[in-house]
């Protein structure tokens, strides 16, 4: 990093004197390293032991947070475990609604028995790393409870938040028409547990997952509705327009409330830095100047960056930021300008004008945000657009604003016609997701891409968008670059998850066979997202050129070049040395989640739970004789390495 920085520099210095590429190449050059400085700082100062291995006992722990997940029938609670236990300071367990009593609140202490495990990391190359993000939230073991879970001391004060927000969502559940009441929940409260899997994903098939979560539509809806709600109650009275700034005081007054609702829904970093944006804008309408630039995003973005570095990362941040500056930089082009800017003309006309500007909106954001997605999560969906068009109105002028008025009814009595208009609403919005999800070709699926064209396109981005002269427009060479190399990036041929138990064989077309077919639906899901197809799964056993026995299964898998011989085994079954030697010798890769003898032998790769604990789960390319590892990129890491460490420390105790 050090080096970067000082060639940054030394390339400033080279550049002619006062020039912007000059100021622009030392200005990158402090801003890496105070980023780097301060990512390794965050990292450090969150630092927490981690579980080295499997974990079954009992222990005593104190309620930090509460999490209802009703969709999965599961309890998940955030413990303390005290420094005198031997387990790491916070771990994260599950319970069954048999198990869970009313009175486990935050601060509440328990008594149980589970099994805990280390944070996983990803499953396979390019997949979800929980272990990254159990790091920065400091949870060093994750579990399940065993038994029954008992109450060792109530909880006293300092809950008030977390317990409002729970009696809040429940209410919302029983006031709302069924079906309706588990979106309804998720966007005023943020919790979005009891949302069921089928309409979740559906939500992100369309395009509209973003509803769902506490962040910049649902901030805003609550300022605009405090702001204009309060700046049109002062206003009735002339005594108070003429001698107290009605706007001043507006701001202020949502400011107060979006602070409220941020704690209530859990001050989730989404949300903080929804806040922030908000406040910012509040600030500009107040002082009369321009509510939403760039440098409002890029101000917004340090704020959180400062505080959170490690959201960079995530795609929450990334996909959050890359809309709004795509609104701030579409609205500015001329062009854009022209055909928004006000003018003398019928209301139908106006109207139909708003909507094309949303659409166009719309889908600029989606060929932004679709590259984002891609490279997360590895689909996106195409009629996102469309669907927003009608979805984002509806919820942020009519549904968010009744459950506003069922809830300030509900005092009196009356909120009930309210609840009842909110939940058809949310009704017409499910029927609108199912509809656009089953839509042929709704949803993208690809391999995933490689790093440096999701860097390339990214930095296009940042070209067209930060620039304001034609040299902007170079912006889009290194965009269709990056977009080129994600259409053509290739299958993997081979996929192992890092505990060696599931294998999948992917064709070019997307063809996907399974070493294990009793496979979960977790791992099937990351087999597919990682090989980019939405194929059904074939038996291993029923792949051309496969031989199996119960022990293991032989494959032969043809190049372009030459034919590979693969060496599988899924039973634990005991093989003699002598055998799987020889079984070895004969075969390219072998892959297994047991540790094999050192007389195995093949002749590329032995993939056995020696090298997977240290490498993780594999992608294997045959043609270019390349073989991708989940930790390749992060060994570095902090949390890679404490979970490497606190493995070979429970090994040297045994």
């Amino acid at each position: 990093m050090a080096m970067s920085c000082a060639s940054l520099l030394f390339f400033g210095i080279l550049a002619p004197r006062y020039s912007r590429l000059r100021q622009l190449a030392q200005m990158a050059a402090v801003a890496i390293l105070l980023g780097f400085l301060l990512i390794a700082f965050r990292s450090t100062t969150v630092a927490q032991p981690v579980l080295g291995k499997i974990w079954i006992g009992e222990f005593y722990g104190r309620i930090e947070a509460v999490e209802n997940i009703s969709a999965r029938n599961v309890y998940r609670l955030q413990l303390a475990t005290g420094s005198s236990s031997d387990l790491p300071p916070f771990v994260r367990v599950n319970l069954s609604p048999e198990q869970y009593q009313d009175d486990f609140q935050p601060g509440a202490i328990i008594r149980l028995r589970a099994r805990l495990l280390p944070p996983a990391g990803p499953t396979l190359p390019g997949g979800y790393d929980f272990a990254r993000r159990a790091w920065f939230q400091q949870i060093g073991a994750t579990g399940t409870a065993l038994g029954d879970v008992g109450l060792f001391q109530k909880a006293e004060s300092g809950a008030w938040f977390a317990t409002q927000r729970a009696a809040l969502t429940e209410h919302i559940l029983a006031s709302m028409p069924q079906g309706s009441g588990a979106i309804g929940a998720a966007l005023v409260t943020g919790d979005q547990g009891h949302i069921s899997e089928a309409d979740a994903q559906a939500m992100r098939d369309s395009g509209l997952a973003h509803l769902l979560s506490i962040s910049g539509l649902h901030v805003t809806a609550v300022v605009g509705f405090i702001f204009i709600a309060v700046s049109r109650l002062l206003s009735l009275s002339a005594w108070l327009a003429l001698r107290i700034p009605i706007p001043v005081v507006a701001a202020a007054m949502a400011a107060i409330g979006a602070l409220a609702y941020t704690l209530l829904t859990g001050a989730e970093v989404p949300t903080v830095r929804s806040f922030i944006a908000a406040v910012l804008i509040l600030i500009a309408l107040a002082l009369g100047r321009d509510a939403l630039t760039l440098r409002l995003v890029a101000f917004g973005a340090l704020i959180v960056l400062i505080f959170w570095p490690e959201a960079m990362a995530g795609p929450s941040f990334q996909l959050s930021f890359a809309a709004v500056a795509t609104i701030v930089v579409m609205h500015d082009l001329p062009v854009v300008k022209r055909f928004t800017e006000r003018r003398d003309e019928s209301l139908v006309r106006k109207a139909a004008r708003a909507v094309v500007s949303l659409i166009l909106t719309g889908v600029a954001i989606e060929l932004v945000l679709t590259h984002i997605a891609l490279f997360h999560f590895h689909k996106a969906g195409l009629y996102g657009a469309l669907a927003n068009v009608v979805a984002i109105p509806m919820t942020t002028f009519i549904i968010m604003p009744l459950e506003a008025l069922a809830l300030v009814f509900d005092v009196i009595g009356l909120g009930q016609p309210f609840w009842w208009l909110a939940g058809h609403g949310i009704a017409t919005i499910l029927a609108l997701v199912h509809y656009v999800s089953s839509l042929p070709g709704a949803v993208t699926i690809m391999p995933a891409m490689p790093i440096w064209a999701f860097g390339l396109f990214i930095i296009g981005a940042l070209i067209f968008g930060l620039l304001t002269t034609r040299v902007r427009y170079f912006g889009v060479l290194p965009c269709a670059i990056g977009i080129i190399a994600m259409v053509t990036a290739p299958r993997p041929d081979i996929l192992v998850t890092g505990d060696g138990k599931h294998l999948a064989l992917v064709t070019a077309d997307g063809e996907v066979a399974l070493l294990r077919a009793k496979a979960g639906d977790f791992v099937r899901g990351m087999i597919f997202e990682k090989a980019g197809s939405k194929a059904q799964a074939t038996p291993i056993e029923d792949w051309p050129g496969v031989q199996c026995t119960l022990d293991n299964c032989v494959v032969t898998l043809m190049g372009s070049e030459r034919s590979w011989t693969l060496l599988a085994t899924r039973t634990r079954n005991l093989i003699p040395s002598m055998e799987m030697a020889a079984a070895c010798k004969r075969v390219d890769i072998v892959v297994s989640d047991r540790w094999l003898p050192a007389s195995c032998r093949p002749k590329w790769v032995k993939a056995d739970r020696r090298l997977l604990e240290q490498s993780g789960g594999l992608a294997f390319y045959l043609d270019a004789q390349r073989v991708v590892t989940a930790n390749e990129n992060n060994r570095h890491m902090p949390w890679v390495q404490a979970a490497l460490n606190a493995r070979a420390g429970a090994v040297s105790d045994q």
